[in-house]
């Protein structure tokens, strides 16, 4: 992140102000956030509550990636747009939002579809990246590109009632020497087109994504402000229905195991 602290003027004092009194966070915390550059694919039902949270938090800058239009369907669960958005670019509508509900947040909209082409281009040009696709292509190809350019990628997925979460830094090592895993090591392979059914197909809870976005969000902070434990190495999962989380540890995936 640039080494550059932004004074806080007195409005973003007051605003942050909760921010501010955490010892963890702190004046220094909060000038991290405002100086931090997130990307974020996907302004559907994870990235919603992602840029929603991030938006609140005093995050400076935020890039969001989609090229997808608002459609009434979306409405359940995608909180960040509003029935008056139906038939906008889900970028703008979501900019607009974020305009809303804080001004000193700048917004950096790619109407595009991620691909091997762009992606290491997008994502070089943030400090943390947060997947928030619905689609396997998107998820590799995205954590392929964190992991060259050296990001890291803050996961999800969700599916009916269940959640997922990882934090991804590849690049990194442990105190130990060890390396960190990457996606790849956590799912080797995508899975046979047509096993795994979409949300249209299967249906999803609305606020599981409100649930799992916030989790990223949350993991993006500790990121950019130093604290806490990020869920590298570890897999959080999340039961709706029975309202249990489980964490699994996961390392390195060696071929034949």
């Amino acid at each position: 992140m640039n080494e550059f602290s932004p004074a806080l003027s007195a409005e973003e004092l007051e605003r942050y102000a909760r921010h501010i009194v955490l010892p963890e966070i702190g004046g220094a915390g909060q000038q991290k956030l405002k100086r931090a550059r997130v990307l974020v694919l996907g302004a559907g039902g994870l990235g919603a509550p992602v840029l929603a949270y991030l938006a609140a938090a005093g995050v400076g800058t935020l890039g969001i990636v989609d090229d997808d239009r608002v459609s009434l369907s979306n409405l359940q669960r995608q909180v960040i747009h509003d029935t008056g958005s139906v038939g906008a670019a889900k970028v703008d509508s979501a900019r607009m939002a974020i305009g809303r509900l804080n001004p000193h947040v700048a917004v950096e909209t790619h109407l595009t579809r991620l691909d091997a082409a762009n992606a290491r281009p997008l994502v070089a040009s943030y400090d943390v990246v947060v997947d928030g696709s619905d689609n396997f292509s998107a998820r590799y190809t995205l954590a392929d590109a964190c992991a060259a350019e050296n990001r890291p990628l803050v996961t999800a997925a969700v599916g009916r009632f269940d959640g997922s979460l990882t934090v991804l830094k590849p690049y990194e090592r442990r105190a130990d020497g060890t390396a960190l895993p990457g996606y790849r090591d956590l799912f080797p392979n995508p899975p046979p087109e047509g096993v795994v059914p979409s949300c249209a197909e299967a249906g999803i809870v609305g606020a599981l994504t409100g649930v799992m976005g916030s989790l990223q969000a949350m993991e993006v902070i500790k990121l950019i402000t130093g604290i806490g434990e990020p869920l590298v190495g570890r897999l959080l999962m999340y039961d709706a229905l029975s309202a249990r989380f489980e964490t699994i540890r996961f390392g390195i995936h060696k071929a034949g195991s």
